[in-house]
This record gives structure tokens, sequence and C-alpha cells, in this order.
């Protein structure tokens, strides 16, 4: 092992086993189909921003679709192994989706947090369009959780690398 150094080892460690990926994808999926649900039972509920259900939609779908297509062996390549046609389309469609998936979290952004907090009371809908309660809130949690989760990952990454820096020489079989 001394011919390794700290990151040579945390780059070669061992992958989890197959059910613990396999449960972590299906925690993953859990809020897209959450977020396709809402959308469409409450698609006409929300006349004040009647895209944020379609927003809910559309997010939950593409997310669902990156988070399966992540499953899939083409999405998978070894170090070594040269890169096959299948792979390179595979990586160029989960780009293609990932940048779609973020220009339309910053649209919904727009459109959810541009009417906070909207009106939800459906019967005074001739002075002041509502909004679902349920659609609204869920929208605007499932927005603000993923800042909060950007956050603390952006945070522990700095941890990471500050704990890198200070100790990264401290192992004196790296040489």
């Amino acid at each position: 092992m001394s011919s390794q150094g700290l990151m040579g080892r945390i780059r070669n460690r061992p992958q989890p086993p197959t059910p613990v990926l396999l449960l972590s994808k299906l925690m993953v999926c859990v809020i897209p189909i959450a977020q396709i649900a809402i959308g469409a039972v409450y698609l006409e509920e929300c006349p004040r921003e009647p895209y944020i259900p379609i927003y809910l939609v559309v997010v939950g779908v593409f997310g669902l679709m990156l988070g399966l297509l992540s499953c899939l062996p083409c999405a998978h390549q070894q170090k070594d192994a040269p890169s096959t046609p299948l792979s390179r389309i595979c990586v160029t469609w989960n780009s293609l989706t990932s940048l779609f998936i973020f220009c339309w979290f910053i649209a919904g952004n727009v459109w959810i947090y541009s009417i906070y907090e909207p009106n939800y009371n459906q019967t005074t809908t001739a002075t002041d369009p509502y909004c679902n309660k349920t659609l609204y809130l869920f929208a605007f949690w499932t927005t603000t959780l993923l800042y909060i989760l950007l956050c603390v990952f952006l945070f522990g990454g700095c941890c990471v690398m500050l704990c890198f820096c200070l100790f990264g020489d401290a192992d004196p079989d790296d040489n």
C-alpha cells in the first residue's frame, strides 16, 4: 500500500454490494415518482401558475428516466476498457438529460418562488387566482430540499478537501 497515496486508496475503494446499490437507486426514484403523481393529480389546480404541475410531471419523468438509465450496463464503463459507440451514446444521452433537468429546474424555480406564498383558497378565484396548497407546498419543499442538499454536499466536500490538505501527507508510508 505504500505505493499508493491517500487519493489512490480512495479511488480504488471496494464497490458496495449490489443490494445496496439497488436500494439506493430505489430510494432515488421515490421523489420523481411522487413528483409525477402530485403533478398529475393536481394538473388543473393552480390557475395562479399553471406551469407548476407541468414542471413537477416533467422533472419527475426525466429524473426517473435518468435514474433508471443509470442502471443500464452502458452507463458503467470500466477504467481500462475502450469506449464503445453504445457507451458514448449513453454518456451523451445522460449529459443532455442532465442539462435539460438543470434548465427545467431553473424555470421551475421562477414559477414556484415568484408566486410565494399563493392564495390557497379556491373560492376567491375572481380576485386572486389560487394554487392548491398540497401541490404548491410539495413543489416548494422538493425544490428547497434540493438546495439544502446541495449546500450540505458543498459543505461536506469543502470539509473533505480541507482534510485532504491537512492530513494528506500524514501517512509515513506514502512517499
